[in-house]
C-alpha cells in the first residue's frame, strides 16, 4: 500500500462494515488498527445503542476512535481528522497497516478533504434566527435550503440549519465554502463502500431488537443519573428515545418505532451522502450478504497492497 493510501471500510449504518473490517484483519499477513469514523462511538459509556465494539472484539484488533471522550463534551470532524492522522502514522511506525471503518461522512471528508472555516455571524440575529427555524418542521427547513444551498438541502436536521443558518447571515454557501477550503490532503482514501441494498431494513430492525436485548434500556436509565440530558452524546440515534423510555414518557413499542424509523431515516441520508459525496474512481462497493463477498473484498485488500 502506497504511504498516501488509505483503506476505508464505508457505508451505511447497520451495513456490516464492522464484520467486513473484522475479517480482513483476520485475513492479514500483518497486524491491523481501525480508526472509527463513527461520530457516536467517541462517547464513553455509550455503547449499545451506537454498536461499540466489543472489549473482545477489541482485545483481537486494535482500535482508535472508540471511547475518547466524557459525554458532555464537545468533539468535532477537524479534532478528529487532526488525532486520525496522528493514529495512521502511528500504526505505520509500528508497521501495521491502518483501517478507517465508519460511516460519518464529514469525519472522511475532514481528513482526505479539509474543512471550511466558518465566517463570523452576529450572535444577536443568530439566536433570533435559531429560535424561528426550530419551529420549522424537518421538511420545510428542507425546502428552504433547497433554494438557500441545493448541494446541502440532501443532509439532516442540523446540516440543514447550519446551511440555512450560513446562508441567511453571511450569503454564503456552505457547499461553496467546503469547495473553496479543499486542498490536496496528506491521505488518500480508497473506498471498500459495505451496502447490503434492500437487505439494509431487515438487517436494522435484527439489529435493534438486538439492542433492546442486550439492555439499551437499562444502559439509557444508568447513563440518564450521571450525564446531563444537554450533553451531546444524547444526539446519538435512539439515545434521547431510549431516555423518554426510561423516563415512562413513551413505552417500550413506541420507542422501539421512532428509533427504527430514525434509523432508516440516517441510513438513507448516509446512502445519498456517499453516493454524491464519494470520487467513483476511489470505490469499490461490496454487498455483505453476497455469496462472494470475501472474495471481493481480499481482491480489494490485495489490490491496495500493490
Amino acid at each position: 500500500m502506497a504511504d498516501a493510501d488509505v483503506a476505508v471500510i464505508c457505508g451505511p449504518t447497520g451495513a456490516g462494515k464492522s464484520a467486513v473490517a473484522a475479517w480482513l484483519a483476520g485475513a492479514s499477513d500483518r497486524p491491523v488498527v481501525v480508526l472509527s469514523a463513527d461520530s457516536r462511538q467517541i462517547y464513553r459509556g455509550f455503547d449499545i445503542g451506537t454498536a461499540k465494539p466489543s472489549a473482545e472484539e477489541r482485545a483481537r484488533v486494535a482500535h482508535r476512535g472508540v471511547d475518547i471522550v466524557e459525554p458532555a463534551e464537545r468533539y468535532s470532524a477537524a479534532r478528529w481528522a487532526a488525532d486520525a492522522a496522528g493514529w495512521i502514522d502511528q500504526a505505520r511506525l509500528a508497521g501495521a497497516v491502518p483501517v478507517v471503518v465508519g460511516g460519518t461522512g464529514l469525519y472522511l471528508r475532514a481528513l482526505f478533504e479539509g474543512l471550511y472555516r466558518e465566517p463570523e455571524l452576529d450572535s444577536g440575529r443568530r439566536q433570533r434566527l435559531g429560535t424561528w427555524m426550530a419551529a420549522l418542521p424537518t421538511e420545510e427547513l428542507r425546502r428552504w435550503v433547497e433554494r438557500l444551498d441545493p448541494a446541502r438541502a440532501h443532509l439532516g436536521r442540523v446540516q440543514l440549519l447550519r446551511a440555512a443558518e450560513i446562508a441567511l447571515l453571511s450569503g454564503q454557501r456552505v457547499s461553496e465554502l467546503h469547495a473553496a477550503a479543499a486542498s490536496s490532503p496528506g491521505f488518500r482514501a480508497r473506498y471498500l463502500l459495505v451496502d447490503p441494498g434492500p437487505a439494509l431494513a431487515e438487517r436494522l430492525t435484527a439489529r435493534l431488537d438486538e439492542m433492546i436485548a442486550a439492555g439499551w434500556l437499562d444502559e439509557a436509565r444508568d447513563l440518564a443519573t450521571r450525564v446531563p440530558i444537554t450533553a451531546p452524546a444524547w444526539q446519538s440515534t435512539g439515545y434521547g428515545t431510549m431516555q423518554r423510555v426510561s423516563s415512562g414518557e413513551l413505552d417500550m413499542a413506541e420507542g422501539r418505532l421512532e428509533i427504527a424509523i430514525h434509523t432508516r431515516q440516517y441510513a438513507k441520508r448516509q446512502r445519498t451522502w456517499f453516493r454524491h459525496q464519494l470520487d467513483a474512481d476511489s470505490v469499490t462497493r461490496l454487498d455483505p450478504t453476497a455469496p462472494d463477498w470475501r472474495d471481493r473484498a481480499h481482491d480489494w485488500w490485495m489490490r491496495l497492497r500493490r
